[in-house]
C-alpha cells in the first residue's frame, strides 16, 4: 500500500537533471523559438511517490520530437561542460509496443527516453495504432494502461500532474483503474489485461469491480489471444513470475477465467496430438500456492518446517524463482506430450513455452521448465525405505538418482534441491482440496517428512558435491587402459566409473583404474567393437 502523503524527492542526480532540462527549455524558447515542456512520466512518478528508486527516466514532451530535442540538450549540455553519452533513436516497431520514435542516452549515469506526448487511434482488428499524432498531456494520459502509471512530474514547477484525477487517489488507496473505461482501453490493446494483473500482484493492489467486469467479457478475452504478439505477452508473463508475489498473479488469472487465453493458445494439429488431456487448470493455482507457502514459514500451518536445503537455489540462483514458479503455474501440461509433422514426441510445455508464451532459454524457461517435469516424475515418493534405495548401496542409489541429467544439469539451471522442491509441490497438490482451506495437515506432513528425510541423507552421506563430480577417468583414459577402440560402450563404461566413485568416495584414480581392469578381466565389463561400416570405401581419382 502507498504512504499516505504522496511526495517525490528528488536524489542530487535527478536534480540535476531536472535543472539541465529546465535551463535547455529556457535556452531554446529564447534563442530558437522552440517552445516544448519536459515531463517524466510513467513508472518513475509512481515508484518515486511509492518511495522507491527507478533509474530509468522517461521525457514526454509537447510539441517536438524526442530525437531532435535530445540532439538540442546534447548541445546545450556541451555548452555548459557537460558530456550526454551517445544518442540512440529507437524507430516505431509495434510488435515490440514501440508506436513512437524513441530517443535515448544516459546522462549522469541514468538511462533516459525522451519521447513526443502522443494521441492514439487504434484499428478494430489490431493493437497497432492507425494513427499517431503529437497530443495533450490529458490525451496522453488517458491513453495509458492504468491511471497509477499515467502520472507526470513536471521537471519545470517540480509537481506532480493527474490529468486523470484519479491516478494520486489510487495509488493511495491501491486501487487499480484504467483512465478511460476498461473496455475501450482494453479493445485499444488487450496486453493492458496482463499488465494490470502484474501490477496489482507487484504492488498488492485490488481492480475496481469494472475493471474485472471487462476483463471477464468474451470480446475481450479473444482479443487478448488474436491481437497481441504472444512475445509480448511473454514478456509480461516473465516479470509477473520474477515480481514480489507471482501467486497472487496466478490467483487473479484464475478468478479473470484467464488461464486459456494465457497459456493455452495452442493450435487444433498439436491439441490433437496430446498424450492425454491436461489436468485440471485449477491444479495451476494449487501448484502456485503451495510453492508459495514452502518458501515462506510454515510455523502457522501446523506442517513441518521445510528443510532449508531445499529452498537454497531460489536463495542463490536469481532465476530459480521465476522458472519455479511458471512451471508451478503450467502444471496441467505435467505429463502431457505431443508429436510434430515427423511424429517425434516432444513435451507440452515445452511447446506452450515455446509457442505460446515465445520464451525461449532466458532465465532457463524452455530448457528448464520441461526438466523440472522430468525430474518430478524421476523424484517422486522419494522413501528412503524403498527398494529402490536398497537395490544396491543407498549411496550409489541416491548418488545417481541426484546425478540425473533432468534432476541436476548446470546448463539447463536445473538444480537437484529446487527440482526436489518442484517434485514435493507435485505431490502436496492432491493434499489440497480446496484453495481457501489449505494443505490437510497429515498427508501434507507426511510427504514433507519424506522429502526433509531424503536431503538430511544426502548431507549425512555427503552428496551434496557428487552431483557436479567428474569421474576420476575420462574416455580417452579408459580406452588406453582397455586397450581398445571407441566406441557406445564408453558411455556405459564411464556409468560403471560414476557407480565405483559413489560407492567409494575416498578412492584415488589409480584404485579406480585397478579395479577397472579387474572387472574387464572378469567378463563384467564387455566391450562391444563397433560394427563394420556397411559403406562403399571411397577412391580417389
Amino acid at each position: 500500500m502507498a504512504p499516505h502523503e504522496l511526495k517525490i524527492e528528488l536524489t542530487d542526480t535527478e536534480e540535476k537533471i531536472c535543472g539541465l532540462l529546465d535551463k535547455c527549455r529556457d535556452y531554446l524558447q529564447a534563442e530558437k523559438g522552440i517552445s516544448t515542456t519536459c515531463r517524466i512520466a510513467g513508472g518513475w512518478v509512481r515508484d518515486k511517490l511509492l518511495g522507491s528508486q527507478s533509474n530509468d527516466l522517461d521525457i514526454a514532451l509537447s510539441d517536438i520530437m524526442g530525437l531532435a530535442f535530445a540532439e538540442h540538450l546534447a548541445e546545450f549540455s556541451k555548452s555548459q561542460g557537460i558530456e550526454v553519452g551517445t544518442i540512440g533513436k529507437i524507430a516505431v516497431n509495434p510488435d515490440q509496443s514501440k508506436h513512437l520514435e524513441t530517443a535515448t542516452f544516459k546522462m549522469f549515469g541514468l538511462e533516459i527516453d525522451l519521447v513526443n506526448l502522443r494521441s492514439e487511434e487504434y484499428a478494430s482488428n489490431s493493437r497497432i495504432p492507425s494513427g499517431v499524432t503529437f497530443g495533450t498531456p490529458l490525451q496522453d494520459a488517458l491513453r495509458r494502461d492504468m491511471t497509477i502509471n499515467a502520472l507526470f512530474y513536471n521537471v519545470h514547477t517540480r509537481t506532480v500532474e493527474d490529468f486523470t484525477e484519479k491516478g494520486l487517489d489510487d495509488l493511495r488507496d491501491g486501487i487499480i483503474r484504467t483512465p478511460l473505461p476498461p473496455r475501450e482501453t482494453f479493445l485499444d490493446d488487450p496486453l493492458r489485461i496482463i499488465r494490470c494483473i502484474r501490477f496489482a500482484s507487484r504492488f498488492g493492489f485490488q481492480f475496481v469491480p469494472e475493471l474485472e467486469k471487462a476483463v471477464k467479457d468474451p470480446e475481450i478475452q479473444e482479443a487478448l489471444v488474436s491481437k497481441v504478439a504472444r512475445e509480448r505477452a511473454g514478456m509480461e508473463l516473465s516479470k509477473m513470475m520474477k515480481g514480489r508475489d507471482p501467486n497472487h498473479a496466478v490467483s487473479l488469472i484464475h478468478e479473470l477465467s484467464l488461464f486459456d487465453s494465457i497459456f493455452s493458445v495452442i493450435p487444433d494439429d498439436i491439441t490433437t496430438t496430446f498424450s492425454q488431456p491436461t489436468s485440471a487448470k485449477i491444479n495451476s493455482l494449487k501448484a502456485t500456492s503451495i510453492l508459495k507457502l514452502l518458501l515462506s514459514s510454515n510455523a502457522s500451518t501446523g506442517l513441518p518446517q521445510l528443510h532449508p536445503t531445499l529452498t537454497s537455489a531460489v536463495r542463490e540462483d536469481p532465476t530459480c524463482k521465476g522458472r519455479l514458479y511458471l512451471a508451478a503455474t503450467l502444471t496441467p501440461y505435467l505429463g502431457v506430450t505431443y508429436k510434430d509433422k515427423k511424429q517425434r514426441v516432444y513435451p507440452a510445455v515445452a511447446y506452450v513455452i515455446r509457442e505460446s508464451l515465445k520464451l525461449g532459454t532466458q532465465n532457463h524457461y524452455l530448457d528448464g521448465i520441461p526438466a523440472l517435469f522430468s525430474a518430478s516424475d524421476i523424484l517422486k515418493d522419494p522413501n528412503l525405505n524403498h527398494e529402490k534405495f536398497k537395490e544396491s548401496s543407498e549411496r550409489v542409489a541416491i548418488g545417481l538418482m541426484l546425478r540425473e541429467k533432468a534432476v541436476h544439469n548446470v546448463h539447463t539451471g536445473s538444480h537437484w534441491t529446487s527440482s526436489l522442491l518442484f517434485s514435493l509441490v507435485q505431490e502436496l497438490i492432491p493434499c489440497c482440496k480446496n484453495i481457501d482451506e489449505g494443505l490437510e495437515v497429515s498427508a501434507a506432513s507426511e510427504k514433507i517428512t519424506t522429502y526433509n528425510n531424503l536431503v538430511r541423507r544426502v548431507e549425512e552421506l555427503g552428496l551434496t558435491t557428487v552431483v557436479d563430480a567428474k569421474t576420476l577417468l575420462d574416455g580417452r583414459e579408459v580406452i588406453s587402459l582397455l586397450d581398445a577402440k571407441a566406441g557406445p560402450w564408453t558411455g556405459t563404461v564411464l556409468a560403471r566409473v560414476i557407480e565405483w566413485q559413489l560407492e567409494h568416495p575416498e578412492g584415488s584414480k589409480d584404485e579406480c583404474s585397478r579395479w577397472l581392469k579387474e572387472q574387464h578381466s572378469s567378463g563384467s565389463i564387455v566391450i562391444e567393437e563397433p560394427e563394420p561400416s556397411n559403406k562403399r570405401p571411397r577412391i580417389d581419382k
